[in-house]
């Protein structure tokens, strides 16, 4: 099926007139996915800064930007790639970075808390610009296309979550909140000017296609309610569980309609082909170790041990710089892992990488679980885990590509963003739950912190995430051999 596919793409790609360069694309699909990466993990070290400068009362108040911008990224991953199939790709591409240079824009100038809430909410939207490349690089780069655009999503992805955490280090030593929003401000101009100049108009890969504005409306508030209950429950409590009924059946219901529509937002059919739905399943449960790995890690190594009672004392007393710096070989092996995937994966052997990746992310949480009081074991547990889980990306990424033809590549894009957005909504959700179960406080201050086991146990949990994939594909292929050997009987 996907040398069909890619057969039919390269065709078609004939006819457009002359093509950008290959670096060409290259370079500016690998800007994208850093920049976007990189302004959502720049956050976590600026929580701090943002809570004392804005007079912010209560952690639940901060919690708020992660929730807008979840909010705002679950709605792009579903808008931006299908109109990139719909409108081409740099209309969508330029939408994308102009709303992230928005979103900078609006807290650059209003220098206010609810300024900020708007600007995340705005960036979140833009942030799907993570995965656009994989729809124009698929589509310019004829048969290599997959292949190229997983290996710039998987390697742009683990150097911007690095970028962005040592670039929000920088910025607490360096510049205020507000010089930073205008230093994005300005990447995000440049970035949209050079996806203008640089992305191929080239006429819409989906001819008299339309977006079912009913249809898409109705996705972004049930998968909008599930993310709300993920990032927004433990400050809710019971009450958050009406939205996630709300969310769980609003989806339920969507999922039916769409089957028999005639303009379906996604192409439900495509969820049918052997171990797509897996794929999605366990780009997921990455990125919820992803999401549970990093916030672990960014949390304990920032702890001062002699801020807290003797009784208490842990942590590595690390600045936001050099906790960032402590991840960096999360994201070189980052890089290593897209490659090992890509042969396997395009010759069939999906399941053994997707097993291969889970194994290993397994083996750097359990090692984190039982070692995680030294520097150097956050350097060895960064490189297993970002080893495992670029694996898993990519695996996951490749499979769902390869299941559709050229011109609805975006719409793949979508539905692999959509479970990307929830995977790391749920991560951090059940880490924050996690590191929330006992509490210690803080001598001389108002503030409490996470309890020294609750770390073990987190990692136990970001590991038993990972052996769920394993599970996953397992399950997805006793079924898909019961049901070749019902229709061969």
């Amino acid at each position: 099926m996907s040398q069909t596919h890619q057969a039919a793409g390269t065709g078609r790609r004939t006819t457009r007139g002359r093509e950008p360069g290959r670096a060409t694309l290259v370079g500016i699909g690998s800007l994208l996915v850093v920049l976007t990466n990189a302004v959502i993990f720049i956050l976590p070290p600026l929580l701090p800064v943002i809570q004392a400068q804005y007079g912010l009362a209560t952690v639940a108040e901060v919690t708020w930007l992660y929730t807008v911008l979840t909010l705002g990224g679950g709605a792009g991953f579903i808008l931006l790639p299908r109109l990139a199939d719909l409108h081409g790709d740099r209309n969508a591409n330029v939408a994308a970075a102009a709303f992230l240079t928005v979103g900078a824009l609006v807290p650059a100038i209003g220098d206010s808390y609810p300024t900020l809430l708007v600007g995340c909410a705005l960036m979140g939207f833009g942030g799907a610009a993570q995965v656009l490349p994989l729809g124009f690089l698929r589509r310019g780069l004829g048969e290599s296309g997959i292949t190229v655009a997983v290996a710039v999503l998987v390697i742009g992805t683990g150097v911007g979550i690095v970028a962005g955490m040592i670039g929000g280090g920088l910025i607490v030593q360096t510049l205020s909140l507000q010089s930073f929003f205008v230093v994005l401000t300005a990447i995000g101009a440049v970035t949209t000017v050079a996806s203008y100049l640089l992305i191929p108009h080239l006429p819409p890969a989906e001819r008299g296609g339309r977006i079912g504005v009913v249809g898409t409306v109705w996705m972004i508030a049930w998968v909008a309610a599930i993310l709300l209950t993920l990032t927004q429950g433990l400050v809710w409590g019971n009450a958050a569980l009406i939205p996630l009924v709300l969310g769980v059946v609003g989806g339920i219901a969507w999922f039916r309609v769409e089957r028999r529509s005639s303009n379906a937002v996604f192409d439900v059919a495509l969820m049918k082909a052997p171990l797509v739905t897996a794929s999605c399943i366990c780009i997921t449960l990455f990125a919820a170790v992803n999401a549970a790995f990093l916030l672990l890690v960014s949390t304990y190594a920032q702890i001062i041990p002699a801020a807290l009672r003797p009784v208490d004392a842990y942590g590595l007393g690390l600045s936001a710089l050099d906790t960032g710096w402590l991840m960096l070989p999360f994201a070189l092996t980052f890089v290593v892992g897209g490659a090992i995937a890509d042969r396997p994966v395009n010759n069939g052997r999906v399941v053994p990488v997707f097993v291969s990746g889970a194994l290993i992310s397994a083996a750097g949480l359990a090692w984190l679980a039982l070692a995680h009081d030294q520097q150097w074991h956050y350097l060895v547990g960064a490189a297993v885990i970002g080893l495992g889980c670029s694996i898993g990306y990519a695996a996951g990424f490749t499979l769902v590509q390869l299941a559709v033809p050229e011109e609805k590549a975006g719409m793949a894009t979508g539905v692999a963003g959509t479970f990307l957005a929830v995977g790391f909504a749920f991560g951090t959700a059940l880490v924050s739950a996690d590191l929330s179960a006992s509490l210690v406080p803080v001598p001389g201050t108002t503030l409490e912190v996470a309890a020294e086991n609750l770390y073990g146990v987190g990692y136990w949990l970001a590991g038993a995430l990972a052996l769920a994939v394993v599970l996953t594909v397992l399950v997805s292929t006793n079924r898909s051999r019961r049901r070749t050997g019902g229709v061969v009987a």
